[in-house]
């Protein structure tokens, strides 16, 4: 191990869940280097076993981490391989070092243990002091060991590559409010006309260029709801909304109960629409008003052949372990939200048992519970998918269930960002962030974010105030 870093003066030590969480992760340093630990090496060894996640990742970084060695000399290891410059950049990236030797020389100080963590950071200062010149920084999701380095005087950061964006107050919304001389400004560039009922506006501006395709807009002194349906720079086309609130118009029997839940119950039944991101805190309406949406256009308007309703199987407390049964039986346990919602819509006033039974025996057959674990592979023709608590999966989870999706199928992804339960995800990072960033340009695509709960006064006051 012969270390002649680049005209970067920085390197950076990985650690080993770095690389399970993004085998890519050596492709995106730039013009740093890049110091792969032994230890870490032995960690990718262990973990690729199996079929989950984490093994997937850990195989594929070992395959990227041969790709670079295969067919290099001893010697072009010992000084550093070039990693690969990306297509069209002008920058050239820096080099991959491999720990080849033992350091306990250079290390200023043992530390007690021999966990893998204390290893890492071990390397990490032994580098520090072979290159003194250079900043050596530890890059590691582990928040424990980033306090370790910080103790031992050692720079240690998070992975934030994958962060799509900085703050999670920055995410994209779904709506805008309207100024109060809106239409006083625009008054000289509007053309409007009806179609079957709605009033559609052809604007044109300088503020128009910050909207997006099926963005809402809203002003509440004139109850003035509307939503994109073109943008074009400074020109666009918006459309007025069917009124499921204060109107005639009623979903499964559910009325709109405030502005946002009226904007998602447009875009539920919109079947121009293919993509569908709800977010919310607990008690929005997410499920309840994507479940009416989705039985109406199974069951009444037989747009779609079944729903389909997954989630991923991240435990809030201690695991229960094994569940018997078939796919269906041991993801009910997980569905708890959905059987109350449909609950709420199936139990006609009055009804009897038989009713009942008859509506359960129904919905039984049009409402498919599936597993995340079988989702490789399959392509879902004309259903409507529910992803549910869609905040745990990350990017790459997501792109593998929303690439499931055949012709006349609907996507919709329900979660609040502010609950994440899965390892190493956070609200900047999470797969339902990333989707409702890049989905928010494309013509067939909507998101909006409730932001009242109408669950419970309850309920209301325990989010606010707990």
């Amino acid at each position: 191990m012969n270390l002649e870093p680049t005209t970067s003066s920085r390197l950076f030590v990985l650690d080993t869940n770095v690389l399970m969480h993004d085998p890519a992760c050596l492709f995106r340093f730039q013009e740093h280097d890049i110091f792969i630990p032994m230890i870490v090496l032995e960690e990718l060894d262990r973990n690729k076993r199996g079929h989950s996640d984490v093994a997937r990742s850990a195989r594929q970084a070992s395959r990227f981490l041969e790709e670079m060695v295969a067919g290099k000399k001893h010697r072009d290891i010992e000084h550093g391989l070039d990693l690969p410059t990306p297509v069209n950049s002008a920058l050239k990236c820096g080099k991959l070092f491999f720990q080849t030797r033992e350091l306990q020389h250079e290390m200023p100080r043992e530390l007690p243990g021999s966990i893998p963590d204390n290893a890492i950071i071990s390397v990490a200062l032994a580098m520090q002091t072979i290159l003194i010149d250079s900043s050596v920084t530890l890059v590691t999701k582990d928040i424990n060991l980033r306090i370790k380095a910080a103790a031992l005087g050692l720079t240690a950061e998070d992975y934030s590559n994958d962060q799509v964006i900085d703050d999670v107050d920055l995410l994209y919304k779904g709506s805008a409010e309207l100024a109060e001389d809106f239409w006083d400004k625009h008054s000289d560039n509007i053309e409007s006309w009806q179609e079957e009922g709605r009033a559609f506006y052809r604007l044109k501006g300088d503020d128009l260029t910050d909207w997006y395709p099926n963005q809402f807009l809203y002003r509440d002194t004139d109850n003035f709801h509307a939503i994109v349906r073109e943008c074009n720079g400074k020109q666009a086309k918006i459309e007025t909304l069917t009124d499921y609130q204060f109107g005639s118009h009623n979903i499964w029997g559910i009325k709109a109960r405030n502005r946002e839940q009226n904007f998602a119950l447009n875009v539920l039944m919109d079947p121009d629409i293919d993509f569908v991101t709800l977010l919310g805190i607990a008690g929005s309406g997410k499920t309840l008003l994507t479940l009416a949406a989705s039985l109406t256009q199974t069951l009444e308007q037989k747009r779609y052949q079944e729903i389909i309703v997954t989630r991923v199987t991240v435990p809030v407390g201690e695991d229960i372990g094994f569940l018997p049964g078939t796919e269906e039986e041991k993801m009910t346990p997980w569905m708890g939200a959905l059987m109350d919602n449909l609950e709420v819509l199936t139990t006609p006033q009055g009804a009897g048992e038989w009713e009942r039974a008859a509506t359960n025996d129904l919905l039984q057959k049009r409402i498919k519970i599936r597993s995340l674990n079988f989702m490789r592979g399959r392509t879902f023709l004309n259903r409507f998918l529910i992803i549910d608590e869609a905040q745990n999966l990350t990017p790459k989870q997501m792109k593998t269930l929303i690439t499931r999706a055949g012709p006349a199928t609907k996507v919709v992804c329900l979660g609040n960002v502010a609950q994440i339960d899965t390892p190493y995800l956070t609200e900047t990072t999470s797969g339902l962030t990333y989707v409702v960033d890049r989905f928010k340009n494309w013509n067939h695509s909507a998101h909006i974010t409730l932001q009242r709960g109408e669950r419970s006064r309850l309920a209301d006051y325990a989010s606010d105030n707990l």
